[in-house]
């Protein structure tokens, strides 16, 4: 015979949070990393449920959908009319007939719960052989959460949704954090005595406490230390409070492992971001998804990182990174743009206002300023001047441009891909090289200059230029100066530095 299910794991997700004024679930709305339903099903993980059951309902397919991201091993059960919270759970129940022993309900939307709350609910309450354990938490305003009503003996009597509390039961400040354990047996038991008989006229799961209670099952409340962990959200203005709880949560947690970050309020790190000892992270700063930034490196001011690797020692400074590699002790910015699979080695920079799309830099390789680097591939100790562009799109395809090590390549250039730089090659500034540059050669495409003497005072009279041009020829004993048709380019290749 199967062995029976021990712990269950059922998340409430089904209600559409009206006040969120979205089309997306409420419990999907984001949160530093994960969405609302992400955090709770991650607060879940370290009971090792057996099985975890999800109920839907409004948004249903976006909702099913995202657990297949992020929970494949949850089971999505629609509640396709909302009759309530113990509606809710029984038909979740209904789904797994061979639920026994500890059944654990947790509302989809408190997203601050941590996962050792969540374990020290579940010890206390299989260490007391409760029937049912309520999660609870004083709260400084309990305006509109179903208070925890105890006897005189301190015992829990009922819980009591706000509309339906009296006077004396709403300064009760001791609230139910929509959160419980219970013994799957009695709990199906009383699910099945549930009735609408109050204001919303709606089964309430709460209710079943008070049904334990009368019969004289032991019932049983465990207070959480940090009432923030039992908040929900309900609409917009409580998930941006929410945000920012967290936002401190995290922020202080990296700072007590080693990590400097300078102005707390300011920067914004996601649960799922890592961060090494001694990195320095400075205002203005958002650290977002997979992003990984590693020991004594730093970030910002000014700076998002989303899936971005930042390697030791490295630095960014007041740039924007996508799914991008920069290397141990690389340089990054002010102003730059890495886009998905730039990759940069050790040691290597990219500078201010340059944008690098799916190429790779060389060690120690440099792109220090005003460039585009398209699909390419830059050797290192390579360098790329100013204002050079990797022409990679012809209109239908992209193609492909290699730098090789140590090579030049002069400012205001246009590489036309594909094409190759040959190792230690040089490329005249002001070239558009649409053919290979052998190793140790000189690229040049660029026409000899010429002047055209007195240009100024005939097509320019009258102008600012066309006097000063006549001042300097006066200064200069009446001769124009001008620069020789034949000019050499041996020394043309160029570097703004």
């Amino acid at each position: 015979m199967p062995q029976p299910l021990l712990r269950t794991v059922v998340v409430l997700a089904a209600g559409e949070g009206k006040r969120m004024k979205s089309a997306l679930p409420k419990v999907l709305h984001p949160l530093l990393g994960r969405t609302l339903l992400g955090h709770v099903l991650t607060a879940a993980e370290p009971l090792a449920a057996d099985r975890t059951v999800v109920v839907v309902g409004h948004g249903a397919d976006q909702v099913r959908a995202h657990l297949t991201e992020v929970a494949p091993q949850a089971d999505a059960v629609l509640q396709a009319e909302q009759l309530g919270t113990g509606h809710a759970v029984r038909i979740a129940l209904d789904a797994v007939a061979d639920a026994a022993g500890t059944v654990v309900v947790i509302n989809g939307d408190v997203p601050l719960l941590r996962p050792e709350t969540v374990a020290a609910l579940v010890e206390a309450h299989e260490g007391a052989g409760a029937a049912a354990t309520v999660l609870a938490a004083e709260v400084p305003d309990p305006t509109g959460l179903g208070r925890i009503v105890r006897d005189a003996a301190g015992r829990l009597e009922r819980i009591v949704e706000e509309r339906d509390a009296t006077a004396e039961q709403r300064a009760v400040r001791e609230i139910n954090a929509g959160i419980y354990a219970f013994d799957a047996l009695r709990l199906r038991d009383a699910l099945g005595k549930l009735s609408t008989d109050n204001d919303q006229g709606e089964e309430y799961l709460t209710d079943v406490f008070a049904l334990l209670v009368s019969t004289g099952e032991p019932v049983a409340v465990h207070v959480a230390v940090d009432h923030t962990e039992t908040l929900g959200c309900n609409d917009r203005v409580e998930l941006a409070a929410l945000r920012r709880l967290l936002r401190d949560r995290v922020n202080e947690g990296w700072m007590r492992t080693g990590v400097s970050i300078l102005d707390p309020a300011t920067t914004w790190i996601d649960v799922t971001v890592a961060v090494d000892r001694d990195a320095v992270i400075d205002q203005n700063t958002q650290l977002r998804g997979g992003s990984v930034v590693g020991a004594e490196a730093v970030v910002g001011p000014d700076v998002t990182l989303i899936d971005t690797v930042v390697g030791a020692g490295a630095s960014v400074l007041r740039s924007h990174a996508v799914q991008a590699e920069v290397g141990p002790g690389a340089s990054v910015g002010p102003y730059a743009y890495l886009r998905p699979a730039a990759r940069l080695a050790e040691r290597s920079k990219v500078g201010t206002f340059v944008e690098v799309k799916n190429s790779e830099l060389g060690v120690g390789a440099k792109v220090p300023h005003l460039s585009y680097v398209g699909d390419a591939t830059i050797g290192a100790k390579a360098n790329i001047g100013a204002a050079t562009i990797f022409v990679n799109y012809d209109g239908v395809n992209k193609h492909r441009t290699t730098v090789g090590e140590a090579a030049f390549v002069g400012c205001d250039t246009s590489l036309i891909a594909p094409v190759e730089v040959g190792a230690g090659a040089y490329v005249a500034a002001g070239s558009a090289i649409s053919q290979d540059v052998p190793p140790g050669a000189l690229g040049v495409t660029r026409a000899p200059q010429r002047s055209i003497e007195g240009w100024v005072a005939r097509k320019r009279p009258g102008t600012a230029s066309a006097a000063a041009a006549e001042r300097a020829a006066a200064a200069a004993g009446g001769e124009s100066i001008s620069v020789d048709e034949g000019q050499t380019v041996e020394d043309a290749p160029g570097d703004a530095r």
